[in-house]
């Protein structure tokens, strides 16, 4: 039995992943939605929702985590406005859509949004 590989690799060494991750998880939280092929957004899922964990305990450790994968602005934004509106909320803080595929070299593609 295989198990245990929960882990999205898209076709990358740790660090190329670790980058994109870091890139499409700040535009994530600074735009709330954008659209990407489906593999990276299922890759960015539970990246983004253990952010959003992160924030909504709000303390300086939990701060200065997320400071360790996001930007200062995204981050700011995380806490404040983000962290908040989902106090109430368990779990499920992102939705992937289908998009129609790219015309250019037919990659499924998807639209990842934080839900409101």
């Amino acid at each position: 039995m295989n198990k245990g590989n929960k882990l999205h690799k898209i076709g990358r060494n740790r660090e190329q992943r670790k980058a994109l991750l870091r890139s499409l998880s700040n535009d994530l939280i600074t735009r709330g939605a954008i659209t990407t092929t489906e593999a990276k957004a299922k890759a960015l899922k539970p990246f983004v929702e253990r952010m959003v964990t992160h924030a909504k305990k709000g303390s300086l450790a939990s701060r200065r985590y997320v400071l360790r994968f996001l930007t200062q602005g995204a981050t700011h934004k995380l806490f404040d406005e983000i962290a908040p509106s989902y106090a109430d909320r368990v779990g499920g803080y992102t939705r992937i859509i289908k998009a129609p595929v790219r015309t250019s070299d037919v990659s499924k593609m998807a639209i990842i949004e934080l839900v409101k």
